[in-house]
């Protein structure tokens, strides 16, 4: 595997390369600090995998990626970052990225990259991965009472009925104290000043509560 180093940090680029250069079958055949250096060499070089970071000086990594597919479509470009933004790695896929790696990433984890990239394949680091299909995975945060615990709930229900602190403890046997607690919690969590709003807002919701 032939690959093109771009950074624009000297010691990030020998870093690189002696890293790579302990990795079986694979040879850095040159380094570039900026866009320019970049498509230059790599129409020179046609490298297989081109080792990218996002921020350079002047035009950016993004910037310089489409170029390189553009003049040199056999190379396949893999984008380093400091940071996991969802946006930029979007960006970067879009215009034909096959790997986004973070910076602080462990050097196994940068050779399964680079490997994944050569053999035709998509890698992003894993927590770039969590972040991009975080939106997709995840349901949206529940919000109001159905945001509380069992326990509120179970609480809430309870004061919607009238009951008073002493009797819900008596009832779920626990202290008078913990259920002032909760109570304490729900009207901050729904916004409530007075506790009689939380007893007209408890009554309002009893259908979901039981």
């Amino acid at each position: 595997m032939r690959v093109l180093i771009v950074d624009d940090h000297t010691l990030v680029r020998a870093g690189l390369s002696r890293l790579l250069q302990g990795f079986a079958d694979v040879e850095v055949i040159a380094e570039a600090s900026n866009a320019e250096q970049a498509l230059q060499l790599s129409v020179q070089h046609s490298p297989d995998v081109v080792l990218m970071d996002l921020s350079l000086p002047g035009r950016t990594g993004l910037e310089a990626l489409s170029d390189i597919l553009l003049r040199t479509p056999g190379s396949r470009v893999v984008m380093m970052t400091m940071h996991d933004d969802a946006v930029h790695v979007r960006d970067a896929l879009d215009r034909g990225a096959v790997g986004f790696v973070v910076k602080d990433a462990a050097p196994q984890e940068l050779e399964l990259a680079l490997r994944a990239a050569h053999a035709g394949q998509v890698f992003l680091s894993p927590q770039i991965s969590a972040k991009m299909l975080a939106p997709m995975l995840g349901r949206e945060k529940p919000v109001g009472v159905a945001a509380l615990s069992p326990r509120q709930r179970e609480i809430l229900r309870r004061i919607g009925k009238g009951e008073s602190n002493k009797e819900i403890a008596a009832d779920l046997g626990i202290s008078v104290k913990t259920v002032e607690t909760h109570r304490a919690r729900m009207m901050e969590s729904l916004g409530c000043r007075r506790a009689n709003d939380l007893v007209l807002l408890a009554a309002r919701h009893q259908h979901e509560l039981e």
